[in-house]
């Protein structure tokens, strides 16, 4: 998300930079580039105009012209409204009240509702350790109730079943009754969508929220219809005490003009992004960290907590001993760092979040899921005598683990010079401050054939 944006800014500030002293005129010419590239973005036009307004009146200040590094300040300024356009604070869920809380979920037909209702309840169960459970509420759709059942069984939430001849709110109560008997902390309602907004809907959502009184009613818009899901957002908003709003498909929205306009238009926060497909692909909303990574300053913070979050202690340990010790590091423990970077979001995620790393993302297309999974199955084809000796790998050996692991010759050969690659940047970490500190650090350092370390 926001990529061409991201470009087009930066190459707007590194000009601004560049100049050594700054006047109205150029900072103008500066602030009319950037709202044009705000337009671009899909920004709708009221937000980019205030937005601009705003920059321009401080960065036409005494802050910015008498500063020893006006280019630099300009963009101090721009980083700070883009935080305030968002939302300034993360805006987390509130569930202080008499359990189970109730978050009630509504949302256009397609917009990814059930599919968020899952990655919220694994969110919810994993990071902050909640009993969830689940029901769907959406009675036109017998299909989204199997695809809630099924969800529930894989993030271990309880699924309360429903019936397309049911009321929705009974469902609903119904499903917070059992809540209580089980003395679970959360009850999330799916509800029923339409392809567009009508009187029905409405008139239908409202009675829920009425029936339920929900501690978070949330508008799930999905991102990749731009000025539409503003639209969505506003009809909503008008009709339900919204709480909040969750943004789906933003890995595939290169735009990213909804989370800029959505809470100026509504005054309601984005709480959440869903970045993926999987359950897991769910991440807290940070107006910082975002106007961060879309100034190309990166987001380490995020980074070093989903490492520490998805890190393996036991085995950072041990590659540590093994460090100290002389023995170095064996394609077994290869593999683990390969399992690493799946649990982070991917090589792509992780570039992402570094400061200038999204212009690296492009180049690391080549370590998606998918080809980290053919290494997994090049290393899963070696005897575990050839994992701890993979200097004795030669020609007859590299064509029975290609044969075994369905992949080329030339894929062995690359991946034991990725190997090789990082048995030397290992052996340079142990001079640093050891495997745990390069463990919490993932992401940082980068070798020539695309691999992290």
């Amino acid at each position: 998300m926001f990529e061409n944006l991201s470009d087009r800014l930066q190459g707007v500030f590194k000009d601004l930079k560049g100049q050594g002293k700054l006047t109205e005129k150029n900072i103008s010419d500066a602030l009319r580039q950037v709202r044009i590239a705000l337009l671009e973005a899909d920004v709708s036009l009221p937000v980019a105009k205030a937005f601009i307004e705003r920059v321009r009146e401080r960065a036409v200040g005494q802050e910015v012209l008498n500063s020893l590094t006006p280019g630099q300040a300009v963009v101090g300024v721009v980083k700070e409204e883009l935080e305030h356009l968002l939302g300034d604070q993360n805006d987390s869920l509130n569930l202080a009240v008499r359990p189970p809380a109730v978050v009630l979920m509504a949302g256009l037909q397609g917009s990814g509702k059930t599919t968020t209702v899952a990655k919220l309840a694994r969110y919810l169960r994993e990071r902050e350790k909640k009993e969830v459970v689940v029901t769907s509420a959406d009675i036109y759709r017998p299909a989204a109730i199997d695809q809630l059942e099924t969800l529930a069984g894989e993030v271990g939430a309880t699924f309360v079943p429903s019936e397309s001849t049911e009321d929705p709110e009974a469902i609903a109560e119904r499903a917070v009754e059992q809540a209580r008997i089980r003395s679970a902390d959360v009850v999330i309602v799916d509800t029923a969508g339409r392809l567009h907004i009508d009187e029905d809907l409405m008139q239908e959502i409202q009675g829920l929220q009425q029936a339920l009184d929900p501690a978070e009613t949330l508008l799930v818009a999905d991102a990749m219809t731009g000025q539409d899901a503003v639209q969505t957002a506003e009809a909503f908003n008008g009709a339900l005490d919204l709480t909040g709003v969750v943004l789906t498909k933003t890995d595939g929205d290169a735009r990213g003009g909804a989370a800029l306009s959505i809470r100026h238009v509504t005054g309601k926060p984005i709480k959440f992004l869903g970045v993926g497909e999987k359950t897991e692909a769910l991440e807290p909303f940070h107006p910082d960290r975002l106007a961060s990574r879309i100034l190309g300053m990166g987001d380490v913070l995020s980074l070093v907590e989903e490492a520490q979050r998805t890190a393996d202690e036991d085995q950072a340990e041990k590659l540590e001993k093994q460090l100290k010790s002389g023995k170095g590091m064996t394609l077994a423990d290869f593999q683990d760092q390969l399992k690493q970077i799946k649990r982070m979001g991917g090589l792509t995620s992780i570039l992402d979040k570094l400061p200038g790393g999204e212009k690296l993302a492009g180049g690391a297309a080549g370590m998606d899921e998918t080809q980290i999974n053919r290494m997994e199955a090049i290393i899963n084809s070696m005897t575990p005598w050839e994992r701890r000796h993979s200097d004795a790998i030669k020609a007859s050996r590299k064509r029975r683990i290609a044969s075994g692991s369905g992949t080329s010759v030339q894929e062995v050969n690359r991946l034991l010079k990725q190997f090789a690659q990082m048995q030397k940047a290992m052996k340079q970490m142990k001079k640093k401050g050891g495997m745990k500190k390069m463990m919490a650090q993932m992401g940082g350092g980068g070798g020539d054939q695309g691999f992290p370390f």
